[in-house]
């Protein structure tokens, strides 16, 4: 069965792999459908679509924004986003620099505390790629403030610790909107992460849906089985597309492998499938390097 990995994360965030290493080591596991969705950023896309037409498999250009709704911190994918939208990317800058804005925030917290940290230090961690808090945490390590990455995030870059600073973001409907606008599929990311099930997550997907949300997370690494089998009757009874991510980061969350999140995760092709017939369905066009022009 051709498997598929719809949320995964390269060295232009906060991943460990190359957006041309991603697409290299998805092909060497035969995977027949990969996105490269890293945080608040297209900067990848050009470098995994060029590797996708070298090795012959289908790259999805995608992104994933934080967001904000109500009082919770929601995650919200774009799925065939193009490499240069003008909209998208000018919004994606305003996040970069309130990105920045709070990592120097951090770096201030933490040298308040004693920890000889400095901004250019992060950058040169960074090289280049969008800077964000597991970068910092590796800098923590590497000066023997924590043991690995989890420990630095515990004791040190999560809310009520002394280096945590909160993050700026857009609403969710700003967010949907925003992807919209590019004509990309909107996904929930991992619902599991809202710590909210039932009726109380059903009336927070209907809203989403009603901002213009196309589907949901269903198969996701961190997702038990009754969860997966929840999300999915959610879906059916929403008509919302099914979509399905590891979350693959490299060695950032080395418990979790691409294509496969910690193990069971094994994801049919058939939902790239479906989204492709949503798309045609809504007269949407496919960005070249990701669909290769072929029609389903």
């Amino acid at each position: 069965m051709p498997e598929i990995d719809l949320h995964t994360h390269s060295t232009a965030s906060d991943g460990t792999l190359s957006p041309a290493q991603l697409v290299a080591t998805a092909q060497a596991m035969g995977l027949q459908a990969l996105a490269l969705t890293d945080h608040d950023t297209v900067q990848g896309l050009p470098e995994a679509c060029a590797a996708g037409r070298k090795h012959g498999l289908e790259v999805i250009g995608g992104c994933e924004l934080s967001v904000s709704y109500a009082d919770k911190s929601m995650h919200i994918l774009g799925l065939w986003v193009p490499q240069s939208p003008p909209i998208l990317s000018e919004a994606l800058q305003h996040l970069h620099t309130l990105r920045a804005e709070r990592n120097k925030t951090i770096i201030h917290n933490l040298q308040t505390c004693g920890v000889p940290i400095t901004y250019e230090e992060l950058e040169k961690e960074a090289q280049g790629a969008t800077i964000g808090r597991p970068h910092i945490a590796k800098l923590l390590v590497d000066k023997n403030r924590a043991t690995n990455i989890q420990d630095a995030f515990t004791n040190w870059l999560v809310p009520g610790t002394k280096g945590f600073a909160p993050k700026k973001k857009f609403s969710a409907r700003k967010a949907i909107e925003l992807l919209k606008s590019v004509q990309a599929t909107v996904i929930l990311a991992h619902p599991c992460s809202l710590k909210t099930e039932g009726k109380a997550l059903e009336a927070v997907v209907r809203e989403l849906k009603s901002f213009g949300l196309d589907g949901v997370e269903v198969y996701y690494s961190m997702h038990s089985q009754a969860q997966t089998m929840s999300y999915a009757e959610l879906c059916r009874k929403l008509d919302l597309l099914q979509s399905a991510g590891s979350d693959f980061h490299g060695s950032n969350k080395p418990h979790i492998a691409l294509g496969r999140g910690k193990g069971g995760l094994r994801s049919s092709y058939m939902l790239v499938e479906k989204m492709k017939e949503h798309r045609d369905a809504q007269g949407l066009e496919f960005p070249e390097c990701s669909y290769h022009g072929i029609k389903v």
